[in-house]
């Protein structure tokens, strides 16, 4: 089953008064990318989850964010630099000897400085804690894990039913193909044969060279290597893992084929059929931007 990059999974916990949550979002980005806030008393766990992200996504930007509502453990604490406060204090006054300025250096000047008061959360002492942090990222991981494949199942199934279409639309091609090839030719023929006029042209070479120039028209070696892509693009469906960059080639490739033909095959109702493949392999590619 594949995977989207897209998903999101909470769990909450109640705990001495206050609340833990654990919150993680993932959307689509080319490599993984995985962004962590923590409270700074659970800095240390940050490598952690990182490394237990990384295990189960493999392409994406998640973000995880663990927030401490209340309780006991989860206060703040105002701390005071006076080393600093004198030394701010003393050229200050330095300062205002030199210019002869005037007015006070008080208590409500030095306070502006934020680097002499700053505010910091309380560590957290009791391990349980811990402990149902690590229990509900568990849990978060589980559920963004499950929103994702839901979220690559649909792609899948999206994906397959364009495909269909696209089959049907290579099939009108390839019926349509051999008569193309004939009636350029007889085209040709007739434009040579009323040129030259009868009896002045070697019908032989005459015949050479109408086929050289109606096998120009023919498309049969694109339309096996497009149905070749769409085998794989279907079997990789269908496989597990991370597949996101393989659909992409095969679409480019797709691409690259429905451009041939439709140069190659001057035909009005293949140029129909071009344009729709081309039209449905489009939807395909922005379906497939978001999956893992």
């Amino acid at each position: 089953m594949i995977t989207s990059m897209t998903g999101y999974g909470r769990r909450e916990a109640v705990w001495r008064g206050g609340s833990v949550a654990v919150e993680l979002r993932s959307v689509n980005h080319r490599f993984c990318e995985v962004v962590i806030r923590l409270p700074r008393a659970l800095s240390s766990l940050e490598d952690d989850f990182k490394r237990r992200i990384q295990r189960r996504c493999t392409r994406g930007r998640v973000e995880m964010t663990v927030s401490l509502h209340g309780g006991k453990e989860s206060g703040r604490t105002i701390s005071l630099d006076r080393s600093l406060a004198k030394q701010y204090h003393r050229l200050l006054g330095d300062l205002k000897q030199e210019l002869r300025l005037g007015g006070t250096i008080d208590v409500a000047l030095l306070a502006g400085f934020r680097d002499i008061v700053s505010v910091s959360d309380q560590p957290i002492v009791d391990r349980r804690v811990t402990e149902i942090v690590k229990r509900l990222v568990t849990g978060a991981l589980a559920d963004l894990d499950a929103m994702r494949r839901r979220e690559g199942a649909a792609l899948a199934r999206d994906a397959k039913s364009r495909l269909q279409v696209v089959r049907q639309a290579v099939a009108g091609i390839a019926a349509r193909t051999p008569l193309v090839v004939q009636e350029y030719f007889e085209r040709m023929k007739a434009s040579v044969e009323k040129l030259v006029g009868s009896g002045q042209a070697d019908s032989g070479r005459l015949h050479q060279e109408l086929a050289l120039y109606a096998d120009r028209c023919d498309v049969s070696e694109e339309l096996t290597r497009l149905e070749s892509h769409l085998v794989q693009f279907t079997a990789a469906l269908n496989s597990r893992g991370p597949v996101g960059r393989t659909l992409d080639f095969l679409l480019q490739e797709m691409g690259r084929e429905v451009n041939t033909i439709g140069s190659k095959a001057s035909d009005a109702e293949i140029t129909t059929h071009v344009v729709q493949i081309k039209g449905e392999l489009e939807k395909v590619r922005e379906q497939v931007q978001n999956i893992e």
